[in-house]
């Protein structure tokens, strides 16, 4: 599901970008069930941008929040590289952003869900 208001602009890196919002689309995807819903929100607030990706998956346990965008952090430690990944996707999606101006954080229910809210400057 897809919700923007209005005609928003913002200065990106296309391709970089681009490579942001796979991951938060795949990891969306790979942590919840078939069936349920994964929506991006498009909006703007003051002077920035603000896109969240929200899923109905398992969530982020409250203790791994603070991690999540560090290199080589991994949530599930019993998945293995080849079906898991490497645990650098959050952190190289958080380098794109600042490098954008931006900033980037989760807001995560155990067992509900996640929000993964980018802020961007308008313009």
């Amino acid at each position: 599901v897809y919700y923007c208001d209005g005609n928003i602009t913002v200065h990106i890196d296309q391709k970089r970008f681009e490579q942001v919002m796979m991951n938060l689309l795949d990891n969306a995807l790979k942590y919840s069930d078939q069936g349920s819903t994964v929506s991006i929100d498009v909006r703007a607030e003051k002077n920035n941008i603000v896109i969240i990706v929200s899923d109905e998956g398992r969530g982020i346990p409250e203790e791994d929040l603070p991690h999540i965008f560090e290199r080589f952090y991994r949530v599930d430690k019993s998945r293995s590289r080849n079906s898991g990944g490497t645990g650098l996707g959050l952190a190289i999606a958080k380098e794109i952003v600042e490098a954008h101006g931006g900033s980037i954080c989760a807001a995560s229910e155990y067992g509900k869900g996640t929000n993964m809210i980018i802020t961007l400057p308008e313009g």
